[in-house]
């Protein structure tokens, strides 16, 4: 087991880094928090606190997101940032999931 574990300090940036993947994703789609949120389903302030890097979701919850947005969870979570959207070519989808 490594002796250097992350600290809070660098989960925080990570919450908030995946939490701003998910919210250019959701943009990039054309889709509301409120769409998503219902969609799931779960409740408003949870998904806001996710999108704010303040909540601790569960892989569920995020699979679940990231279904949503019809984005692998790999790209929401990639280290490198990834693209900030699908991959040229794929169609944006529009209006309600």
């Amino acid at each position: 087991m490594p002796a250097d574990l992350p600290d809070e300090q660098w989960l925080e940036a990570e919450r908030q880094r995946i939490g701003k993947r998910i919210r250019e994703i959701r943009e990039w789609r054309n889709l509301t928090q409120e769409q998503v949120y219902l969609a799931v389903p779960m409740n408003r302030a949870h998904y806001q606190a996710i999108e704010a890097g303040h909540a601790n979701p569960t892989l569920r919850t995020l699979l679940l997101i990231t279904r949503v947005l019809d984005a692998p969870l790999a790209i929401e979570l990639s280290s490198d940032g990834g693209p900030a959207h699908p991959p040229r070519g794929e169609a944006r989808r529009a209006g309600p999931v």
